[in-house]
């Protein structure tokens, strides 16, 4: 590896990238893959540092078993990979820009031609057939333009390396949660009745991207979600101008994002004084949340969690038919989440240290919902660490 002396400002050390295209080298070994070309920009950036706001063209980086990986994408782009990856800047190359949105041509025909001139044309290659920056019609061209050439379907590959943080990731996530903290309070001093929810949106941004005990802030890979009243009951509704009422409850979900890394983290604010149904769904939710946590251990499984938070919510009579969470960390939009495990009852991945989650656990019923999450690490021993630190509570202001 040929660490790239003049990168600006690369986020990790040397070896926490050997350490990364080794862990994915042997991936790709066990699946018989020759070479992966990977088109998550989450991927791309874990891989090689990529970080730039490109992903809406065609780009990837190709990952070879016997050399440093090569970043391409559009032409002018190249510069901003020259800037912020590891490697040399031999190993950014770009298409030209003619290719760009065109109904004449298409990238993946300029893809094609690099590959056969590595003497790739009759490669096993992976690709990410599953993954919003990888089109039905790529991958019709790179199967026209590479014949001879065998591709494989690689979702997530890179996403399965990428499940236990090393400690410079996990420096990032709880950088990210001490932004995340800052939303929430935030929130909590600014809701009130008659403020519109555009002017409280505009200050969590003010609060998620302005410094913060010397580290600044990055924009997260979803806005922040602010419903209220019985529109609480769909789960990803964003803002309007609207004000915020007395006696309704609005769940925020929100993360701070530290160089891509996320700490997502919930809260519900009720204006006024709540029903004994918001109480009670509170209390179970609550318990269900601390029973989760004791259960996120290392050697337990992804479905212990799920089955402790369903255990007191079932108690107080409510169904959640969702998964009550996912990985998270590096991200880039639209989802902060990872994609592999999912916090159910029928996924029995075994948890391990290093592992880290938004346990998420919102119930969104038919004409309302309330939201109180956390982001966890499993330890090596005990019960899992929040990497926030508020009460967890729904905040009630009358």
């Amino acid at each position: 590896m040929l660490y790239h002396r003049f990168a600006k400002d690369l986020p990790f050390s040397e070896a926490e990238y050997t350490r990364r295209l080794e862990k994915t080298r042997t991936a790709m070994e066990r699946s018989g893959l020759e070479v992966l070309f990977v088109t998550d920009p989450s991927n791309m950036a874990w891989l090689t540092g990529y970080d730039g706001w490109s992903f809406y063209v065609h780009q990837g980086v190709i990952v070879l078993p016997d050399a440093d990986p090569i970043w391409w994408g559009r032409n002018q782009d190249a510069n901003g990979a020259v800037r912020t990856v590891w490697m040399g800047d031999d190993r950014a190359i770009g298409y030209a820009d003619n290719y760009v949105q065109s109904t004449e041509r298409h990238p993946m025909e300029d893809l094609a031609q690099r590959l056969i001139g590595m003497g790739l044309e009759r490669a096993r290659i992976g690709v990410e057939l599953d993954n919003y920056y990888y089109s039905a019609k790529a991958h019709a061209v790179l199967s026209q333009e590479l014949p001879d050439a065998t591709l494989l379907d690689a979702t997530a590959l890179v996403n399965w390396q990428r499940a236990i943080k090393s400690e410079e990731e996990l420096v990032f996530m709880r950088r990210a949660a001490r932004i995340s903290e800052r939303i929430v309070d935030g929130l909590v001093e600014r809701v009130e009745p008659g403020v519109p929810k555009n002017e409280v949106v505009a200050d969590v941004y003010r609060d998620a991207l302005t410094n913060l005990d010397g580290h600044w802030g990055d924009y997260p890979a979803i806005v922040p979600l602010l419903p209220s009243g019985s529109d609480a009951a769909a789960p990803h509704l964003t803002w309007d101008g609207e004000p915020f009422k007395e006696g309704e409850a609005t769940f925020f979900e929100i993360s701070g994002c530290y160089r891509r890394y996320h700490a997502p983290f919930c809260r519900t604010i009720f204006l006024g004084p709540p029903s004994d149904l918001f109480r009670r769904a509170e209390a179970a939710l609550v318990e269900g949340l601390e029973a989760g946590l004791e259960a996120a251990r290392a050697g337990n499984r992804a479905c212990d969690i799920a089955n402790a938070l369903a255990a007191p919510l079932e108690s107080a009579g409510i169904e959640r038919g969702a998964r009550c969470g996912y990985p998270i960390g590096l991200s880039y939009p639209p989802d902060w989440g990872e994609r592999t495990i999912s916090l159910r009852s029928e996924d029995e991945t075994v948890l391990e240290p290093g592992m880290t989650f938004h346990f998420m656990p919102g119930l969104w019923m038919a004409d309302w919902g309330l939201e109180i999450t956390e982001s966890i690490l499993i330890k090596d021993d005990g019960p899992a660490e929040t990497f926030c630190n508020r009460p967890r509570k729904m905040y009630v202001k009358e």
